[in-house]
């Protein structure tokens, strides 16, 4: 699997995209301890936690001999008033990212999770009816659609959409539903195994059935014990990340080997962006994420 590169992402020290009262690690120290646990990429953070100038941007991600290959950007596509501003927001990282010669990174597009309560709230056990109708699935679709063509138009980079829990597109279902919406060709697949897990479904056969949408992939675990104890105690999505229910990689429930034996036998030569989700100042991130390192080198990439 030499095609195969591994990254981390700086939410697996805890900065995250989400306006959170605990202070994160700065970006500094996120890279050196990346390179330091044996991973050759990285992804942006929220807007603001590396340099926004594309020199001083390059300059930093390459001391530490890492890639950048992607940049999560939320927008709330289900307000079709959101969009413009979406947009606004996307075309700002893809130029970043172009202008500092990652042109090979991915928009990752994402709902603006965590913001609606009903949503969030019920993160990992959403029903039918706290979803959303035809009319704005269409505003959501065709947002996501407005924002890959415009990062496509503008810099010739491709977007890829993140389905995610305490989002509108959480379930197996919602994400069948926004993949049949929109345009293959335009806008890819950020398949993340944790959030696929605890959303529901089973990671092995999400990545198989949508494995030709798949551009871009996240290395996530869910912990069914802590998920089960989130459906009985009522948690919110943050708690239950605050509880751990996405593990270290080999102690949850996805079955990463046949994954990649899925990814290998069918080509794949994109990036594997490992991420532990959790909250700021949380845990003991660097050991964390050399574990992460050693148990993919186990399973031999």
């Amino acid at each position: 699997m030499d095609t195969i590169k591994i990254a981390n992402a700086p939410c697996s020290w805890g900065a995250l995209e989400f306006d959170l009262d605990a202070k994160a690690p700065d970006h500094l120290q996120v890279l050196q301890e990346i390179q330091e646990t044996g991973y050759v990429g990285t992804e942006l953070g929220d807007w603001g936690f590396m340099p926004t100038d594309p020199l001083a941007l390059r300059a930093v991600v390459s001391r530490y001999g890492l890639d950048m290959i992607g940049a999560f950007v939320p927008v709330a596509l289900a307000d079709g008033t959101a969009h413009e501003q979406g947009v606004a927001d996307a075309l700002r990282v893809a130029g970043l990212l172009a202008a500092a010669g990652y042109r090979d990174a991915f928009i990752v597009l994402a709902d603006d999770n965590g913001t609606v309560a009903e949503r969030t709230n019920h993160a990992g056990r959403v029903t039918p009816d706290m979803g959303l109708d035809d009319r704005r699935w269409e505003t959501f679709a065709n947002g996501a659609m407005r924002i890959a063509r415009a990062v496509h138009d503008r810099y010739g980079m491709r977007t890829v959409f993140h389905h995610h829990c305490a989002g509108y597109v959480e379930t197996p279902d919602e994400l069948e539903n926004l993949l049949s919406l929109t345009d293959a060709e335009l806008l890819g697949l950020c398949f993340d195994t944790g959030h696929y897990a605890f959303g529901g479904g089973d990671p092995l056969e999400g990545i198989t059935k949508y494995r030709d949408r798949i551009w871009h992939v996240h290395f996530k675990d869910y912990d069914p014990h802590v998920g089960e104890q989130s459906r009985v105690k009522n948690w919110d999505y943050f708690e239950s990340v605050r509880q751990g229910v996405f593990c270290e990689l080999g102690k949850g429930s996805v079955d990463f080997a046949n994954i990649l034996d899925v990814l290998e036998n069918t080509g794949y030569q994109g990036w594997i962006v490992v991420e532990q989700d959790v909250l700021p100042g949380m845990g003991a991130p660097k050991e964390c994420a050399r574990n992460n390192r050693v148990y993919l080198q186990q399973l031999g990439i």
